[in-house]
Parts: structure tokens; sequence; C-alpha cells
């Protein structure tokens, strides 16, 4: 084992706070000398105090922030090569999900950002590394990222239960500064022990979190963490930005080039109005006392809400019309033409008060609060709008807890914005509204890492999340999984309608986000405060933009437009209909226990709510495409700690489809070129039918064993198929007249299901340009999808078929899948040295779709010498990427399973096959 100087030196050299992993693994040079010496200066280290400094190379000391994390390098050990440049730490004592912590107190809420870490997932580091020194991959600067592998969760609490904030935070051990929680508890805490936080309340309160969490509030400038975090924002999140007109939600792509200068509403208990020309350029240039503090103040004394959430309510069901003057009111039911204002104008807020004879008794609270939230919201717009004016700026962005993601708000602000300037400007709201300046302290934080993260590299999940219940300082990352389905089976009864989870202050709080679902309004879903559902940000700098599209900007990933009239309906009906046998492949996946049924039941309820939560507004969870519903299913599943649902089936049909690939590769190999071709892309066509997300295709299932399905599948394999330029590609491919065969230098494989679909379709393929020359490279799944083959299973597939293809074996080799296999080849002396190399390289999605704008690292840097893309299954190259263009030869090959994607898509049926080849862009 390594002595404290080396890991301390590492630890240096690499700034690797995000490296700690609860693994321990011991190293070639273990002795008792060393080990002894680690533990006793860890313990020494622990015992005197955080504030003794590390030795680092050179003998300078590090100082540690105290508003950074400390390290717990008890037991540590340097995981591999000691020569290794940037070798991997372990910290097997520190706590995985502690990390930093920003607040923004405001007299009104209490608005939480808080970082936790992803858990690593297993994967084969000599083949992985094999690959990448084959792509010429290296670690970069990875390690500059604190946040690597993270995880933002966005929490809220009103002002007046500060207690229950910080019960949060003590629950989930936030403020330890990264220190073991049974250090902690047992008095061994660190003195200068700080969490950022802007607000009024950072002031106000700071003594309070001293005194019962022992840390103190390091107070950041508060107009300074809002435009920080709104600029984080509009640059980093792609549905970030969007207009509400009318009640209709559209998102509005920002240019992160072209954003400079805007204009910055924060709505919160006041208003300020602040000018942004760039990061940390800004003037706070007007405001108003009437904002956010004002509607709720007014409405209490009003109308005797206890909360905020109440009193939107209320205005869901008023009618301002009994309590505001309206310009028809003045001119006998008539407009003002003349100066342009219709009948229904309001000419005075409150205005019938003065010459009606009643009592405020008399009038309806929904009323009140209607009438009340239109003169705030008018006014915030119209003043808004005049300093856009004076400063001559076309954008304008609304933020601030006030908004609250309430739709007749926002269409109040909005039609004053638009009635002001003639429809010149228009307002723009942001989906994280209530957390810019939470966001802004979060990234005070030195060295937090999210300046330079992209759009491409943040991916938001929308977790169902398990309420707060206090002393769970060990569970999973995502809440404990038995308090969560307490919690589903709590609030959502089994036969009932099921609620979606919305936004709700009172009585409790979940750790993803405060949402929780409310018990007292049956089934109802209130339309108001349901758009606050602001999901997790999952920050992976890892992910890249696919090098090898036409034109990024231009991309779009889906296919389907579910904003088109029936299209959410129909596949919300087929996601619930496919429901009920997923749960019971995900049950037996994990041995039919009685856990697992629960858990299962538990999925099933989550998912519907999700579903419920997204018909009744498609845009709660930014833009929604097929891909991103067949995504949340995924996700889902993995909450309830189903990680491979199809396992068993994937493996049962890999070892029929092994059985026979020996006959299919000697009756290909009796063909001439032009043939073998045709019956590799047909191959490709008929193996594709298998796919358990196809109601159809399931139904096959009881009709014979897979080889039988696939035989019967190819041979109905008759050309010309629905979508059919084969003989393109075959031109591409072999030549035609006095064009000459193309050889392509790489080619990407993008492939779909396990059994019959890898191994007797894509590998054939693969071997065939393997033999023309063409280095391949798989790309699978990071994740489990379905039964969809994953970038971790197939190493051990190509090992197997490598036993009976030399073509195979001696590819293999050269591009290090078999560095592990254990193989027996007949002629085992063949040099593999000449041989093209076949690949394998994970996409960095676990979905059956997949979305360009964000792929592995590892894809990326494959793609830069690959000049062929082959797109297979309906996941991939129909549900999106159907139009996708690219700046090399793409293939797309597909059968539809589906008869309404048929007819909308391809104009044909079920079971129709899709042969597109498209020409380098």
């Amino acid at each position: 084992m390594a002595n404290l100087t080396e890991i301390q030196q590492t630890i240096a050299k690499n700034d690797c706070l995000n490296d700690s992993n609860t693994s321990f693994n011991n190293t070639k040079n273990n002795n008792k000398s060393d080990k002894d010496f680690v533990e006793r200066e860890a313990r020494e280290q622990r015992e005197g105090g955080g504030e003794q400094d590390m030795a680092p190379i050179g003998g300078n000391p590090i100082h540690r922030s105290s508003s950074r994390p400390q390290l717990d390098v008890s037991g540590a050990a340097i995981q591999g090569n000691f020569e290794e440049r940037d070798p991997t730490i372990l910290l097997p004592n520190q706590s995985d999900d502690i990390s930093h912590l920003a607040l923004d107190i405001g007299g009104s809420l209490i608005k939480l950002v808080y970082f936790s870490r992803h858990e690593d997932r297993p994967v084969n580091d000599r083949i992985k590394k094999t690959i990448k020194e084959r792509l010429g991959i290296s670690n970069g600067n990875r390690r500059s990222y604190p946040v690597l592998g993270g995880r933002l969760h966005f929490v809220k609490f009103e002002t007046n239960k500060i207690n229950q904030c910080l019960d949060f935070i003590s629950s989930k051990q936030l403020h330890c500064g990264g220190m073991d929680a049974h250090l902690w508890h047992s008095g061994v805490s660190n003195e200068n022990a700080v969490i950022k936080a802007t607000g009024g309340g950072a002031y106000k309160y700071a003594d309070l979190f001293k005194e019962r969490l022992g840390v103190s509030i390091e107070k950041e400038d508060e107009m300074n963490c809002l435009v920080a975090g709104a600029n984080f924002l509009l640059k980093a999140i792609r549905h970030e930005a969007f207009t509400h007109m009318e009640g209709h939600k559209a998102f509005v792509q920002i240019d992160q080039n072209d954003l400079f200068p805007y204009l910055l509403v924060n709505v919160g208990s006041g208003v300020s109005i602040i000018k942004v020309d760039g990061d940390g350029k800004f003037e706070r240039v007007s405001g108003t006392n009437v904002g956010g503090g004002t509607y709720w103040g007014l409405g209490k004394l009003l109308t005797k809400c206890n909360s905020f959430d109440e009193l939107l309510e209320l205005s869901q069901r008023g009618d301002n019309r009994t309590i505001d003057m309206l310009v028809g009111d003045i001119y006998g039911g008539m407009d003002y033409s003349k100066i342009g204002l219709s009948a229904s104008t309001i000419a005075s807020s409150f205005g019938k008060a003065i010459s009606d004879n009643k009592d405020l008794e008399d009038y309806r609270p929904e009323d009140i609060s209607l009438s009340l939230l239109r003169m705030i919201s008018y006014n915030i717009g119209q003043i808004s709008y005049l300093n856009a004016l004076r400063f001559g700026l076309k954008r304008i962005f609304f933020g601030g807890f006030f908004i609250r993601g309430h739709a007749y708000t926002m269409d109040t602000i909005s039609f004053a914005v638009q009635f002001w300037s003639k429809g010149t400007s228009q307002a723009m709201f942001l989906r994280h509204e209530g957390f810019l300046g939470a966001l802004g302290a979060f990234m005070s934080y030195e060295k937090h890492g999210l300046d330079d993260l992209m759009v491409h590299q943040l991916v938001e999940r929308f977790p169902m999340g398990a309420p707060y219940i206090g002393g769970n300082v060990h569970g999973p990352p995502l809440g404990d999984l038995n308090e969560k389905i307490s919690w589903m089976e709590k609030f959502i009864l089994k036969g009932t309608e099921i609620t979606a989870p919305v936004p709700m202050a009172p009585p409790g709080t979940t750790g993803l986000g405060g949402f929780e679902v409310p018990s007292s309004r049956g089934g109802i879903l209130r339309p108001d405060a349901s758009k606050l559902n602001v999901g997790v940000l999952h920050l992976v700098p890892t992910l890249e933009v696919f090098p090898l599209l036409a034109d990024p900007k231009m991309y779009e990933p889906n296919t389907i437009d579910l904003s088109n009239p029936g299209e959410l309906e129909y596949w919300f009906t087929v996601l619930s209909g496919h429901l009920p046998d997923l749960v019971d492949k995900a049950v037996a996946s994990e041995g039919g226990t009685d856990d697992a049924k629960r858990r299962g039941d538990a999925f099933a309820r989550a998912f519907s709510a999700h579903l419920a939560r997204l018909m009744e507004e498609p845009a709660a969870y930014g833009k929604l495409g097929l891909a991103n519903l067949l995504e949340l299913r995924e996700e889902c599943l993995r909450e309830f700690h189903f990680f491979d649902a199809y396992r068993s089936i994937k493996q049962r049909e890999n070892e029929a489809s092994l059985a026979v690939l020996p006959d299919l590769l000697m009756e290909i190999d009796s063909m001439d070129e032009e043939t073998r071709l045709l019956k590799l892309v047909e191959g490709v066509l008929a193996a594709n039918i298998f796919d358990w997300g196809s109601r159809a295709c399931v139904d096959l299932y009881h009709k014979g064993t897979i080889i039988e399905i696939y035989r019967m599948s190819r041979n109905k394999m008759q050309r010309p198929w629905r979508v059919d330029n084969f003989d393109a590609f075959k031109e591409r491919m072999l030549g035609f007249g006095d064009k000459k065969p193309y050889q392509h230098k790489r080619a990407l494989l993008f492939v779909d299901n396990s059994g019959a679909d890898i191994i007797l379709g894509m590998l054939p393929l693969a071997r065939e340009l393997l033999r023309r020359g063409t280095e391949v490279v798989l790309v699978a799944n990071s994740l489990p999808a379905l039964n969809d083959v994953t970038a971790m299973e197939l190493p051990d597939i190509v090992a197997e078929a490598a036993k009976h293809c030399d073509i195979l074996r001696r590819a293999a080799e050269a591009g290090g899948l078999l560095v592990d296999a254990m193989i027996n080849i007949q002629d085992g002396s063949i040099d593999s040295s000449s041989s093209v190399p076949l690949m394998v390289v994970e996409n960095g999605c676990g979905s059956p779709c997949i979305d360009l704008r964000q792929v592995s690292s590892e894809l990326a840097a494959a793609a830069k010498e690959a000049d062929l893309v082959i797109l297979e299954g309906m996941g991939r190259s129909l549900h999106t990427n159907f139009n996708a263009k690219f700046r090399c030869d793409a293939l797309k090959l597909a059968m539809v399973k589906n008869q309404r994607l048929a007819e909308k898509l391809i104009k044909g049926s079920i079971y129709d096959c899709v042969c597109r080849f498209e020409p380098a862009s």
C-alpha cells in the first residue's frame, strides 16, 4: 500500500476531490509497515483537527478552504499502477453523499441547492483502457471537475418553517463538509466548516445555523448570485427558457454566443430589475417594492390564506370582474377603441370596491386573490418592458418564486409586455426560476467546475423521490428505497386515480425538488403549482456532441412530434399497456421475491404518476419527445432498483443465437460479394424483429423459438422494402460502372437488441466490413434498456462468436476485446497484428433511443476518423435520428414494429422495413 505522503502527493497533483469511492482495493505493494503508517497518520489527522495541512510535492502546504469538503484519507489506496499519470485514489471512508450545499434565504422562501455524487458502475478496465489507447483517448483534464459524475438537487422550504430546512440538512448530513457522519455525531467536528448562502436570511439566521448545525454562514452578494445562476442556466440548460401566452408554453433555444445583453427581472418578495452585459457584468437599473411579498401579505390579510400556494390556488377559481373596474364598466360595455382599449381591459384594480356597498366578507376570496395577482403581475410586466425600452433590450427573462410556474401569472406578465411593446418584445421565463440565487451561491465555491460545463454535459432527470423523514444518512443516493416505496403506498392508493407529484410546502418536503402528493385534494392535479418540477441535474462532463452531425444546431433527435393532436394520448396508451408485462419481467429478474414484487408495484405507480403528470402538462419536464418518455421509463425502473429487467431473457437469446451462428457464417461465405451484401442487410432487418418494447413482437414469442421466428422473418424478407435505397449503398460499397468501390476507413455500428439482432444480424455485417479492411466500432448502450445489448455485455458476446470465426477473432484481438477472454481457436497461430480492429464503445445513455447531442467521450473520439455510420433499430433510426443528417455516409436499418408509426412515418404497415442510405452531406 502507498504511504500517506504518496497519496497526499497524488491528491495534490490531481485535485481529485471527486474521486472518493466506497470500495477498497489493496495494491501489490501492500505491506504491514506501510499500512500501519497510513492508518497512524490518518488517525492523527482525524484526532489532531481538520486544519492540519497536507504535504504535497515540493513540501508546499495545500491551503484547504473551509468552504470546501474535507477529505478523509484513512484507509486510502492508489488503485492500479503507481506509475500511471492520473491514478484513481480510493477513499473508503469518505462519505459519498456529502459535498457542496448552498442556500438562498429570502423573506418568504428558502431555496436550497446541493450536490451529491453518482455511484460508480463496474467496468472492465483492461478492455476499456486498450480501446481508449487504440482511439487515442487520454484522461485529459477530467479531474479538474470536482462535480464530475454528480447531481444538483433543488429543494425549497417556507422561511417561517426554517426548522424543517435545518432538519433536512441535518438528516442528509449536507452541512458536514465531507466529514464522516459518525465522526460528526461523535463530536469530532470542524469549527471552520461553512456553507454558502445569499439573501437577507443569510444574515438573519446565521446564529440559528451555528446553533443547530454547528456551521457558519458565508454570505454571498445577492445580485452576484442571481446573475451567476441565470447565466449558468441560460447557457447550460437546453430547455431552460420558455414563453407562455394564453396557456401555451413554448421553449426558446438560447444561443449562448448571443445571450448578452438581457434584462433579468427577479420577482421575489420585492422586484429587482438587472441589466446583464456578461459574466460578472451587470447593473441593477430599477426595481419596485410591489412584488411577491406584496401579493402574499395583502392576500393573507384579505383572504386569511395561510400559504403562498393556497393563495395561488384560490386565484385559479377567481373572477376578477366582480371587484376590478373594467373599461366596459365605464363606457357602458363598449370598447374605448380610439385609444386601443378593449371593454375587458382593467381600468382600475379593485375599483368596484369603491362604489359597491359591500364589506370585505361580501367578496369571494377567490376573486380577491385573482384581482390582486393581476394587479401586481401587470405592473411588473409594464415596469420591466419600460426598462427594456430604456436600454434597447429585446430579451426579458423573469425569475423568482412569485412566478411559481403559475400559468396565469406568466400569461398576465406576458400580456403586459406584449401589450406595451406592441408585440416587439416578449417575456421569457425560466424553469429553475426560484433557484437563481441559490445556484449562484453554489457557484461561489472555489473550483466548483460548473463554469466549464456545456449544454451537452447536463442531463436532467425526474426521479419520483421520497419524502424527508429523517435519520437516513447511509441510504442510496436517491433516498432510502423502503421510504420511497412507503411514500408511494401512502399517497397513491392502488385502484384509485393516480396523482402526480406537485410542489407543496406543508406538511413535509421531499429531498428531490420539494414535491409531495397532496392527500387532501383527492385525485385532482392542481394545474398552477404543478409546473415547478425542475428535476435533478446530472453533471456529466464526459458527454460530448456527436462530431459527425452535419449541423448540430439544427439537429432534433425526436422524429415524432408529440404536440400533434392524438400523438401524446396514443403513446401514453402504448406505454401504459406495456407496463404490466414490464413489471413482470422486472420482478422476475430479481428472483420474484416479495421485496421485488413490492418494488415492482411501486415502480408501476410511480411511472403511471409521471404519465398522468405529463398528460396534464406535456411541457412539465421540458420539451417532450417520444425518446424522453422512453428514457423516463428506464430511469424510473432504475430508481426502484431494477437495473436490468431483461437480463435472463437476453442471456437465453444470446445462447440460442450463438449456437446457430457458425452455420449462418458458412452460408454467407458461400455467396458471391453482391449477393452476400444483400443477404447481410436482409439478415439485419430480419433479426431486428426481436424487440421486447413492441407489443406485436412480444406476441410473436408465443409462436415459436427465437431461431424459428428469425428464420420465418428472414424467409419473408422480400425486396423492395418500404424505404429502400439499398442499391445506392451497394454501389457505394461495391462500385458500379466507372465508379470504384469505396473503402471506408472506420464504421460506427449503433447496435440495438441482444440475441439474434446483434449475433445473427449486426455481427455478420460487422464481419463483412472487417473483411473489406474497414475498422468497426460497435456502439452500444452504457446502461440496460429493455432487451438492448450493452457495451458491458458485448465483449463476452464477441469472444463467444470469435470461437467460430478467425476474422472476428483477429479483429477482436486487434481491438483489445479479447484481453480477458479465454477462447479456444483451432488455428491459434494466426497473427492478428495485420487485422483491422473490432472495438466496442458505450454511447453514454441508457435508453432505447439516442440523442446525439449527448454521447460519451469515447464515442465522440471514435467518430473523428469514422466515415460510415450505421444506425440500427426503431429506437435509434426511426423514433430518433430518422431525419438526422451526417457529414459522412449513413445507413439506417430497421423493421417497423408499430402500426401507427409505420403509417405516420413511411405510409406503410407493421413489419415493413427501412433501408435508407444517405451519402455524406
